[in-house]
C-alpha cells in the first residue's frame, strides 16, 4: 500500500461570521492510500485556532503517517491520540479503500437514495439584516430546525432576531438552536440565558468558554434552557477524563464533531459514555469538504438518532467537490445517481 496527502483550501462564497472572527478560507488536507487498482480518500480538516492539532508539526505528522502505513489503522489510531483530525482522516481513507467506489462508505438506505438525515439551517453571524435575511431564506428552504451563531453583535439585537422569529413561528412550528461559541462570561451568562429561555430554545452551544468546568457545572445546574457542551469536548482523550468530564459538568447535551475528537472511534466512546450519564447528544460537521461531510453523513445515520443533526455545510464553498449531497426541504439526501467529481485533487483513480 502506499500513501501520501494533498493539500487544499476551500473559498466560502460569501465570509462567514463567528464569535471567532471572518472565515474566508479554510486549509485541508486529504490523505489518499493505493493498493493494486484502488484508491481510498480520507479528509484531515484540522481547524486552524480551534483544533487541538493546529500545530507548527501538523504536516510532518502526516507525511510520518504516509511513511509508516503498512503499521495499519490501529497502530496509526494509537500515535495519533493527539492528532484527532489525522485519526479522522486515516479511518475514513480505509473505509473508502475498503468501499465498492471510494465514497460508498457505510452503505444503507441513506447511501440507496431511500432515506434522508433532518438537520439544521445554520445562520451566520453579521448584522442584523444579513441574519434576518439567512433565516428568511432558510426557513422558505423547508427547515424546520434553526441554529444560530451568537455573541458577536449587540445581544440586544441578537434577541430581536429570535423575537422576530417566535412571532411568525411556536416552538412547534421551528426548533431553535444558539451556538455562542464560549462568547459569555461566567459572570453574565445566566442572566443571558434567562433573557434567551424567554424564546423557547432547543438548547444554547457553549455559553462560556471550554476549561472551566466549575463554572460550567453550576451554569448547567441552574440553566432555565437545556446546555450542549462543544468545544468543551476538543482536546480530551482519555477515556477517564471524559467520564469525568461528564460527571462533573452534567450537561444536558454534548455536540459531537469527529474531526475535532477523533474520528469514528473518539466519537463512538463520548456517546457510550453520554448513554451511561444520561446525557443527549448529536452530531456536527465542522466545515469539510463534500468529502469529510459524506463520511459523517454516512455513519451519522448508522446512528438512528432522533434529533436534527448539525450536518449539511457542502454549499459553502466556490470549490468543493461535486458529490450525490443534496439538502432540501431541511433534510440531507445521498442521490446515488449524482457522480462524484474530485479532478480538482488530480488523482488518479
Amino acid at each position: 500500500m502506499k500513501a501520501s496527502f494533498i493539500p487544499y483550501t476551500l473559498h466560502f462564497k460569501q465570509a462567514s461570521g463567528t464569535s471567532r472572527g471572518i472565515l474566508k478560507t479554510k486549509d485541508t488536507w486529504f490523505i489518499v492510500l493505493r493498493s493494486e487498482n484502488k484508491f481510498g480518500i480520507g479528509e484531515c480538516g484540522m481547524f486552524k485556532g480551534l483544533s487541538v492539532d493546529d500545530r507548527s508539526d501538523f504536516e510532518s505528522k502526516l507525511q510520518w503517517v504516509c511513511d509508516h502505513i503498512d503499521l495499519g489503522l490501529h497502530q496509526l489510531l494509537d500515535a495519533l491520540v493527539e492528532f484527532p483530525s489525522i485519526q479522522f482522516g486515516l479511518e475514513m481513507a480505509f473505509k473508502s479503500l475498503e468501499s465498492q467506489d471510494g465514497f460508498d462508505l457505510f452503505p444503507s438506505e441513506f447511501t440507496a437514495s431511500q432515506s434522508s438525515i433532518d438537520i439544521n439551517g445554520l445562520i451566520w453571524m453579521g448584522d442584523k439584516a444579513f441574519m434576518n435575511q439567512q433565516i428568511k431564506m432558510k426557513l422558505a428552504e423547508g427547515f424546520r430546525c434553526i441554529k444560530m451563531k451568537i455573541g458577536a453583535i449587540d445581544f440586544r439585537t441578537e434577541l430581536e432576531l429570535l423575537k422576530s422569529i417566535r412571532q411568525e413561528f411556536s416552538a412547534d412550528d421551528i426548533e431553535l438552536r444558539v451556538d455562542a461559541n464560549g462568547a459569555f462570561l461566567p459572570s453574565e451568562a445566566l442572566e443571558k440565558l434567562k433573557r434567551l429561555s424567554e424564546f423557547e430554545l432547543h438548547s444554547i452551544e457553549q455559553p462560556i468558554k471550554q476549561g472551566q468546568w466549575q463554572d460550567m457545572a453550576k451554569l448547567c445546574e441552574q440553566t432555565p434552557l437545556p446546555i450542549a457542551l462543544d468545544e468543551e469536548l476538543i482536546g480530551v482523550f482519555i477515556s477517564e477524563k471524559k467520564n469525568q468530564l461528564l460527571h462533573a459538568i452534567k450537561p444536558q447535551y454534548i455536540i459531537l464533531k469527529p474531526t475535532l475528537i477523533g474520528g469514528f472511534h473518539g466519537s463512538r466512546e463520548w456517546i457510550e459514555l453520554a448513554h451511561e450519564a444520561q446525557v443527549g447528544w448529536w452530531i456536527t460537521s465542522a466545515l469539510e469538504s463534500n468529502i469529510g461531510l459524506n463520511a459523517i453523513a454516512q455513519w451519522t445515520h448508522t446512528l438512528n438518532s432522533p434529533r436534527p443533526q448539525g450536518l449539511g455545510t457542502g454549499s459553502l464553498f466556490t470549490n468543493n467537490f461535486d458529490s450525490p449531497l443534496i439538502v432540501k426541504n431541511g433534510t440531507l439526501h445521498y442521490e446515488n445517481n449524482r457522480v462524484w467529481d474530485i479532478s480538482n485533487l488530480s488523482i488518479n483513480t
